[in-house]
């Protein structure tokens, strides 16, 4: 007997959900279409220079018709300005994963119009993060590169120093056998030359493109040397003398045709073991109904397997131990043909759906099947009851489980993730594969309203040990600013803005974006590499 919903779309629950939900998508677009209206300011200059803009460049990278999913869209919000109204998210980059000439590839792109495409402070955890899924997933990393490099107002001594990272990640990605390929749209200069330095195929584009340790002025200020940009480092002087630049392109357009072509020439899938043709059925059950079954507030409870009949494939759905650690849902289903296993929360993980999860998530390892983790609970139980039935060993035993698990790990935050219940959820710091959030998202270590009711607690007995007083005025005012403060850190745009997951989605979308991350899990499982010493170097 397949799974029965309960869901009755026409209730005013169900409205008000999907009218709050609607809401924080639509807010999402504002904030992402932002760097669209920043950049597009800047048209004018391109076109004065011949060139066209950095979105631009990435359509007439991807393969017309073919899914590419975006990485990163917040990155920088609310790290760039502390004003919602002004904060431009994006951190200067547009970033994902989609199809070069029929090639799965990790794209990143400067974008040349926000402050003349200058790193601000994500955008080195926004790269960095892309360039491990590039070599996770063994992906082609394709940069169309045009920056002023750091932006120096912004960074400090810390982010110069890990900034190394980046230059190291190129040189493991070549090492790997996964090939990098950069396109000079304008200049790369100081650190940023390496980057080109560090590609295996550079392509620069004449007139425009530009890679140099030190530009013209700089060098005028160390050396005293009257040098030109063009012939100090232009694509033309790289590619006749340097021998820095591979491919010379008379434009933009012609620079990424070439990209494309050097993608197409690599034959990149001639070591891609066969995939098995998978069919499957669609959710029985509307994936648009997503947007009404979550209520915002993560403190109204809800059943998650009404979210997950409405991703797997035909709504169907093993339940594993449905009757041990209710609170903790385990299932056994397919996304796209692909079989994997299921955690979800109906709340507080308990002593019983600790041990659950951890014995579910060592099968999954057993049979080789991707977990995917549906984030909704307010951590682990406390209180006499569950320190004396083992929370903390079986809390740890999860979380063992979790930590050393061998299959794709993907993370879903669907709702609360708090404290240790994150931790066993495969939060951020577990380094699942792929992790997205909702827009009704909040994690951190508590709710806002529990840090308060704790802080004030302890206020009051340490007023009372110390024979004092208690201003309950003061005491109240106290207890709105902590609320406050953690509040302010937990919502999903603003830990998005912090790099702490690659992107916020639309639920309504969920089950494609699932999808899309399991088939790049499979495929580099099936992909064997020719890795070598030290990385393809320029001679």
């Amino acid at each position: 007997m397949g799974f029965v919903s309960q869901i009755q779309t026409g209730t005013d629950g169900f409205k008000k959900n999907q009218t709050d939900m609607i809401a924080l998508v639509e807010q999402l677009r504002e904030l992402e279409t932002r760097a669209v209206d920043l950049s597009e300011k800047r048209r004018s200059r391109f076109e004065e220079r011949g060139q066209i803009t950095p979105r631009e460049r990435l359509g007439r990278l991807l393969d017309p018709g073919m899914p590419f999913i975006q990485l990163h869209t917040l990155a920088g919000y609310l790290a760039d300005s502390t004003d919602p109204k002004k904060s431009v998210p994006g951190s200067s980059l547009i970033a994902g994963i989609g199809f070069v000439s029929g090639v799965r590839c990790m794209v990143w792109v400067d974008d040349s119009g926000i402050k003349a495409g200058a790193m601000g402070k994500m955008s080195l955890p926004a790269v960095l993060s892309i360039q491990s899924l590039a070599r996770r997933h063994k992906l082609p990393l394709i940069h169309l590169v045009e920056s002023a490099g750091a932006n120096l107002m912004e960074y400090k001594v810390e982010g110069w120093a890990q900034g190394g990272a980046l230059f190291r990640n190129l040189a493991l990605l070549s090492a790997d056998g996964i090939p990098t390929v950069t396109v000079l749209h304008g200049p790369s200069t100081a650190g940023g030359a390496y980057m080109p330095g560090l590609s295996d195929y550079v392509i620069g584009v004449k007139k425009n493109g530009m890679a140099a340790l030190a530009g013209a002025a700089l060098v005028h200020a160390a050396t005293g040397e009257k040098a030109d940009d063009r012939e100090l480092g232009g694509s033309e002087m790289h590619a006749s003398t340097s021998g820095l630049v591979e491919y010379l392109a008379e434009d933009d357009a012609h620079g990424v045709a070439i990209a494309r072509n050097v993608v197409r020439r690599l034959d990149w899938n001639k070591r891609l073991a066969p995939i098995t043709e998978r069919n499957f059925k669609e959710p029985v059950f509307d994936p648009d109904e997503l947007a009404g079954i979550v209520p915002v507030d993560y403190k109204i409870p809800y059943d998650v397997r009404e979210v997950v009949a409405r991703i797997v494939d035909g709504s169907d759905f093993e339940d594993f131990k449905p009757r041990y650690g209710v609170s903790t849902v385990c299932l056994q289903a397919s996304i796209n043909g692909i079989a994997c296993g299921i955690i979800g929360n109906n709340g507080p993980i308990d002593p019983a759906g600790a041990t659950k999860a951890a014995q579910f998530i060592q099968l999954c390892d057993q049979a080789e099947t991707p977990l995917i983790f549906l984030n909704n609970t307010t951590g682990y139980m406390v209180g006499t009851e569950y320190e004396r039935a083992g929370m903390i060993k079986h809390g740890s035993k999860m979380i063992q489980a979790v930590s050393n698990v061998r299959v794709p790990k993907i993370t879903l935050y669907i709702g609360a993730s708090f404290g240790a219940g994150n931790y066993g959820m495969s939060g951020v710091a577990f380094e699942p594969d792929f992790l997205f959030a909702w827009p009704n998202a909040t994690t951190g270590v508590m709710g806002g309203e529990q840090a308060a009711g704790t802080m004030t607690m302890v206020a009051r007995v340490s007023a009372k040990r110390k024979g004092e007083d208690i201003d309950e005025e003061k005491l109240a005012g106290q207890h709105k600013m902590i609320a406050a403060h953690f509040d302010s850190q937990s919502h999903a745009f603003y830990t998005s803005g912090r790099c702490l997951d690659h992107g916020v989605i639309d639920p309504r979308d969920t089950r494609k974006v699932l999808g899309f991350c399991l088939e790049t899990c499979l495929e580099a499982k099936n992909r064997k590499l020719q890795p070598n010493a030290f990385g393809v170097a320029r001679m």
